[in-house]
């Protein structure tokens, strides 16, 4: 038996989406939000959540960036525009800059995601300058400038918002509106600092000061706005942009898989397809590695995947959620318009007509051609992707997103600490997973059977088919006992010891290692002299009590999720847990050391691939010293039938320990061996 159904179409899939296709999505997207729109057509208020920003600043929002897709698609029929699309938002350009109107927008001092939102409307202005801007009224153009210029000069950016200042000023310079250099120099200089390597950027730092903040940003942010801001300025876009950009798609690629399922991993996933920005970006400016018809068939791929998971609803327009609706995807500042960000998957249709991308025939692109295990050491991860099932597997040991203030309680965020993400499964996100972490997770279970959090994130190695990472662990103690994800409701941290998680992964199989060490030394209560000094200057950990342990180990799988519970069969055995979804998808963990029970956590409401979710996972039942080796098969497996034998994978996890220092060696079934160094410091490899 295998794992795998047969390789899927790739091909028949791609010619499903020709430039004529997206033209008409974009209108059919278009046209549904029409009834949403306030009647001067400035403010377009769509179904669902608030954000933190409020409902006027969502209206914005919703005018902005559909905007920025009825920009694509009129520009890329030098403005041919049947359904009066330029009138509809020209009218709402009046209305929204009037200082006097009831449909006015918010200023930038007003609201802070005004910032975000004139980076569209710039776009979207220079895009069809000839068609809209060029024929905008005096005193309209005037009151527009008036409303970008209050960007001029503002600070304080630290991640990708500095583009939208860029854009902004680069807009405003070409229509002689106010700008400073001084602005560009600083984001300039900010973009450099940010830059790590390989084509990916660090969307800001950590608390720690670390560049570890790795998502979709990198492609939708930071490759994306270098091109519209040339474009805006009449030029190429910069050699340096062009290749980080070039190097960013040979490694983005491998973070789709076969049948166009991106990775659901970071935040802002109501986004969507737009992922696709920097595929486009670099068809633009002719700087992809891609083939054009590899980059039809990705791009297509992508778009057909979406579509038919259900993206756009009854209605017609994009809810929040990965597929269809499910707001627990949500951050604070995503509001009913903010899927629409996915008008960036269009930029496509910048391309002419008869530009390769549309005339080439289609190719597989080179990444799903074959089974590999692919390391990208800027983000810190190991890609494991098997083209016949079409799963794409993250093993997450480099990218955390550590912002939350050292002295307050602080759990895992499930979108960038799990170990690890793949396009057909999601982190659990209910309130008691993130209270409590178990999917995809390697914890320390306290004397409660609480697990550990894994906080900021240590790298040790990574390389070949192996990476290495470790954390200082905690726990979190929640008011009355009950489980919640509002920081409100934790009222302590107990601090733990260093935690080691290593990956070892062989396709579709990964053997995840854990032993935890002391962590050094800090004294109870704050230093000396330290009672009247700001917070951020005092030990972070001082403050909290450490937990006495003993301590068990927890491994946890990936968690599938159907429609309802029938869709999910369980099967076990003493060691292992095995669950397989109706259509074949299947999960496994195997305790290999240290872990001699297996069981599941069911879950209802946590995942966006279903209402129902279960997570298998392992767990020791001895106490471990510090040291002691604990170790798990970890498998995902596509459609088709599950091989029986995935359990017996591993035959052997063997710790060393010599005068020259201690190993793990993990002994495959065919042979191979794989050799994980181990020090008193954490880890190494």
């Amino acid at each position: 038996m295998t794992c795998t159904a047969a390789p899927p179409d790739l091909l028949e899939v791609t010619r499903r989406w020709s430039r004529d296709d997206w033209l008409r999505s974009a209108d059919d997207l278009l046209a549904a939000t029409r009834p949403y729109a306030s009647p001067g057509q400035s403010l377009l208020r769509l179904p669902g959540p608030v954000s933190a920003s409020g409902a006027w600043s969502d209206g914005l929002e919703g005018f902005a960036r559909t905007f920025l897709l009825a920009a694509f698609r009129v520009r890329g029929q030098q403005g041919d525009d049947p359904a009066g699309l330029l009138e509809r938002y020209a009218e709402g350009l009046r209305h929204g800059t009037d200082p006097r109107s009831p449909e006015r927008w918010p200023r930038i001092g007003e609201r802070r995601q005004a910032v975000v939102e004139s980076a569209s409307v710039a776009i979207g202005l220079a895009e069809t300058r000839p068609w809209l801007w060029d024929r905008l009224d005096g005193a309209v153009q005037a009151r527009v400038v008036d409303w970008l210029s209050e960007i001029v000069g503002t600070t304080g950016y630290r991640n990708n918002w500095i583009w939208f200042q860029n854009v902004v000023e680069a807009f405003l310079a070409s229509v002689g509106g106010p700008w400073d250099q001084a602005d560009l120099d600083r984001n300039d200089e900010l973009t450099e600092a940010l830059y790590v390597g390989d084509g990916w950027y660090s969307d800001g730092r950590g608390r720690d000061g670390r560049l570890q903040s790795y998502d979709y940003y990198t492609g939708w942010a930071w490759h994306l706005y270098p091109l519209l801001r040339a474009r805006i300025a009449g030029r190429p876009l910069e050699t340096r942009h062009a290749d980080r950009l070039r190097a960013y798609l040979e490694q983005a690629q491998h973070l789709v898989g076969s049948d166009g399922a991106p990775v659901l991993q970071g935040r802002s996933v109501t986004y969507r397809f737009a992922m696709l920005a920097p595929f486009w970006a670099g068809a633009l400016a002719g700087v992809t590695p891609l083939r054009p018809g590899q980059t039809r068939s990705l791009t297509s791929a992508v778009a057909d995947h979406f579509a038919r998971a259900g993206a756009v609803d009854e209605q017609g327009l994009l809810p929040t959620g990965w597929h269809g609706r499910f707001d627990r995807v949500r951050q604070l500042y995503s509001g009913g318009s903010s899927p629409y960000w996915a008008s960036k998957g269009f930029l496509g249709l910048l391309l002419p007509p008869d530009h390769p991308v549309w005339t080439d025939p289609p190719e597989v692109p080179t990444a799903w051609t074959e089974d590999a295990v692919t390391c990208l050491p800027a983000p810190g991860w190991v890609v494991a992707a098997t083209t016949g099932d079409g799963v794409v597997r993250v093993l997450n040991h480099g990218s955390d997103r550590l912002l939350d203030p050292a002295v307050a309680p602080r759990a895992d965020d499930p979108f960038y600490r799990r170990v690890g993400y793949s396009n057909v499964t999601s982190p659990q996100l209910s309130g008691p997973d993130v209270a409590a972490p178990v999917d995809s997770h390697v914890a320390l279970l306290d004397g409660s059977g609480a697990p550990s959090h894994r906080d900021g994130i240590t790298r040790v190695h990574a390389g070949g088919h192996t990476a290495v990472s470790r954390s200082r662990v905690h726990w979190l103690d929640a008011a009355g006992g009950a489980s919640s994800a509002d920081a409100a409701g934790w009222s302590a941290l107990r601090r733990g010891p260093v935690l080691t998680t290593a990956s070892v992964v062989r396709g579709r199989f990964e053997v995840r290692l854990a032993w935890w060490e002391p962590a050094p030394g800090v004294p109870d209560g704050p230093p000396a002299g330290a009672r009247d000094a700001e917070p951020e200057v005092l030990d972070a950990e001082a403050a909290w009590p450490a937990d006495p342990g003993p301590w068990t180990a927890h491994v946890g799988g990936w968690a599938l999720a159907g429609q309802d519970a029938r869709a999910l069969h369980v099967e076990t055995d003493a060691d292992w847990v095995r669950i397989v979804r109706s259509d074949g998808l299947t999960s496994l963990v195997r305790g290999l050391r240290g872990l001699e029970r297996a069981g599941t956590t069911w879950r209802t409401g946590a995942d966006p691939f279903g209402v129902s979710s279960v997570i298998p996972w392992a767990r020791g039942q001895a106490a471990l010293a510090p040291g002691d080796v604990v170790a798990a098969l970890v498998v995902l497996c596509g459609r088709g039938s599950a091989w029986v034998r995935d359990v017996d994978a591993v035959t052997e996890v063997a710790h060393d320990v010599g005068p020259q220092g201690s190993q793990v060696r993990v002994v495959w079934r065919d042979g191979q061996v794989d050799v994980v160094a181990q020090d008193r410091a954490g880890a190494g490899a």
